[in-house]
This record gives C-alpha cells, structure tokens and sequence, in this order.
C-alpha cells in the first residue's frame, strides 16, 4: 500500500504520540498525509467551489513538511 515516506521526516511528539505529521506515497502513485484532523473548523470557510465529501477530511500539516517534501514529489 505504502511505497515510501517523503520528504524529511518531521516527528513531532508534542502534537501526535505517534510520530505525525507525515506525508506517504502509496503503491498507485497517489499520496497520504497524515496530520491533525481540522475538518469540523474548517468545513464553514472553504472557498467557494471547495467542499468535503462523505469519507473525506480537511488535514492540517505543518508547512515545511510539505515544502521539504516538495523535492519529493514528481512533477507529473
């Protein structure tokens, strides 16, 4: 399922006891992310044209996770 973690590998204790946020690429080309579940805060100030689907949720990652993570990720 999992193919490999990207970027560097931040882990933060004081906000997940088990080493999130993380970003993961999965086996079909797609990615996970792993971070803090912000979708109930969220879901009244998305922009317009944005919405959450059933099975989906808005996750917050820290910045640099995903600017480090950038090298990372195939351009296309």
């Amino acid at each position: 399922m999992f193919t490999r973690r990207i970027g560097n590998h931040l882990s933060a204790p004081t906000l997940c006891a088990h080493g999130c946020p993380d970003i993961l690429e999965l086996d079909g080309g797609d990615f996970a992310v792993i971070g803090t579940d912000i979708t109930s805060e969220a879901v009244g100030q998305l922009p317009a044209g944005s919405g959450v689907g059933p099975g989906e949720r808005v996750i917050r990652i820290p910045r640099t996770l995903l600017v480090r993570a950038r090298q990372d990720i195939p351009e296309h």
